[in-house]
């Protein structure tokens, strides 16, 4: 499969805080990947590494098999982005924002095309409106507008559903998946919330401190399989006890709460379960997330 993007060892340097620390994965055409991380992770100034809006310390960037620092010009004009939030001349109307972008990306705007996006993006009827009377749903979805105007194959999106409602967070997502499978697009998408990348994303990476912690496909990341399940016994040191017995893996104990969290697939959460209430040990309650579900979450918080 093709690579779109191939990020080797990439390290950033602010002085003596290192941003981003020997940072390596690949993104392949039709990916929608998911790029997770807690704030403050490295994500941003990677993504700012990739569109040279700052040079990394050391490291090579490719995109579309060609090295980014040699080949910048001709790279850029294929890429779409959004980093953090669009920007816009509030006092124009919708149609002239996109003309503008389109002059300054060298590309021509013809009013079918301008019409083709502002309906893709579901603006259809807001073209003549001033940006300044749009929501930030809308401004978002302009934002994608202009990522699109002038045809790119990939497309760079950094936080796009950060403050959206409900609604404009699914149009957003039901958006690049029509960019994706529909239109060929590859998607990297930066975000710090993992089922918003597990609805959408087909490969993900995860960061954190600047270095990658995992990187594969989505389905396999999330295995429903490979589960952390906690209970809430009445007796924790013989529930442990017992775990350990079947050659389970504890993953903590609290005594504070009974809590037990062992490391099980689907199929052992029954013999376990079973294994405690033959011993007259009492389960109030079970409660499970997936491995790395939890892992993430650790890192977030």
């Amino acid at each position: 499969m093709k690579k779109i993007i191939e990020i080797q060892h990439l390290v950033k340097d602010y002085g003596s805080f290192r941003a981003v620390d020997d940072l390596s994965m690949d993104v392949f055409q039709g990916d929608v990947f998911g790029f997770l991380g807690p704030n403050g992770a490295g994500k941003s100034t990677t993504i700012r590494m990739l569109l040279t809006l700052i040079k990394p310390t050391s490291g090579s960037i490719n995109l579309f098999g060609k090295n980014l620092q040699k080949n910048r010009s001709e790279i850029l004009r294929n890429i779409g982005c959004i980093v953090e939030k669009p920007d816009f001349y509030n006092y124009l109307s919708g149609e002239q924002n996109l003309k503008i972008f389109a002059q300054l990306s060298g590309v021509s705007a013809t009013k079918k095309r301008i019409e083709e996006l502002f309906e893709l993006v579901g603006l259809k009827g807001r073209e003549k409106d001033k940006v300044k009377a749009y929501s930030h749903g809308m401004k978002q979805r302009l934002g994608l507008a202009q990522t699109l105007i002038h045809n790119p194959p990939l497309i760079v999106l950094d936080e796009p559903t950060t403050g959206l409602d409900p609604q404009g967070i699914i149009d957003i997502r039901n958006l690049i998946n029509h960019l994706s499978k529909d239109r060929g697009i590859t998607v990297f998408l930066s975000s710090h919330i993992l089922s918003e990348i597990e609805l959408i994303a087909t490969r993900m990476a995860i960061i954190n401190k600047g270095k990658t912690i995992v990187q594969g496909s989505v389905k396999e990341l999330l295995n429903a399989d490979e589960l952390i399940v906690m209970l809430n016994v009445n007796d924790l040191q013989r529930a442990t006890d017992i775990a350990k017995q079947e050659h389970f893996e504890i993953i903590s104990t609290e005594l504070s709460n009974n809590q037990l969290s062992v490391h099980l697939n689907k199929e052992q959460i029954p013999v376990l379960n079973k294994k405690l209430i033959d011993n007259n040990i009492a389960v109030y309650s079970m409660e499970s997330k997936r491995k790395l579900e939890d892992y993430f979450l650790r890192l977030v918080n």
